[in-house]
């Protein structure tokens, strides 16, 4: 496995690629739902690009030392949203690894929501081989199953009293 580093200039600009490749595909949904927390920025400016509502799903998967340990997946009894959740959903998340995540919460979906939807389509910005589930729209595909170190992992390894003696004095 060889690791694959993005910053944040790349992480945003494919997320704008991502949202293109939706918008191209000329699919009208009506509803996005984000599995959190990778998929939550993805979600947040999919919501504002596209001025559609946004439910967010809280799933876990991984845990250990640096967060690269790989559980049984959880997800939240109930979705986050203002509203009732709309009928033509995207589902998007920022990976897709194993594809456990991602099936797991299309069946969540399914089982809670099912008789008022009526498509679900999925969007990520990496697609590994790795994965049993192809998602509908991807921005790349990795056959080399990289460890993916994405900008806001540092978070995972800094408190914020590190972060205060860092870099804020009073």
């Amino acid at each position: 496995m060889t690791d694959l580093y993005v910053t944040w200039s790349e992480y945003h600009h494919k997320i704008e690629t991502l949202a293109v490749k939706v918008y191209k595909s000329d699919w009208q949904f009506n509803q996005i739902v984000c599995l959190a927390k990778g998929g939550l920025r993805v979600g947040d400016v999919f919501c504002r690009l596209y001025r559609k509502p946004l439910a967010i799903l809280s799933t876990a998967s991984y845990g250990g030392k640096d967060n690269r340990d790989r559980d049984q997946i959880k997800l939240s009894e109930h979705l986050s949203m203002i509203q009732p959740l709309g009928d033509r959903i995207l589902l998007v998340d920022d990976l897709v690894d194993s594809g456990i995540s991602l099936i797991e919460a299309l069946n969540w979906l399914k089982t809670k929501y099912g008789e008022n939807i009526t498509e679900i389509r999925t969007a990520v910005i990496w697609y590994k081989s790795t994965s049993t589930k192809t998602p509908d729209y991807y921005v790349d595909y990795l056959p080399n199953n990289p460890w993916i170190h994405q900008p806001f992992e540092n978070y995972e390894q800094t408190s914020i009293s590190e972060l205060a003696t860092q870099f804020y004095e009073d």
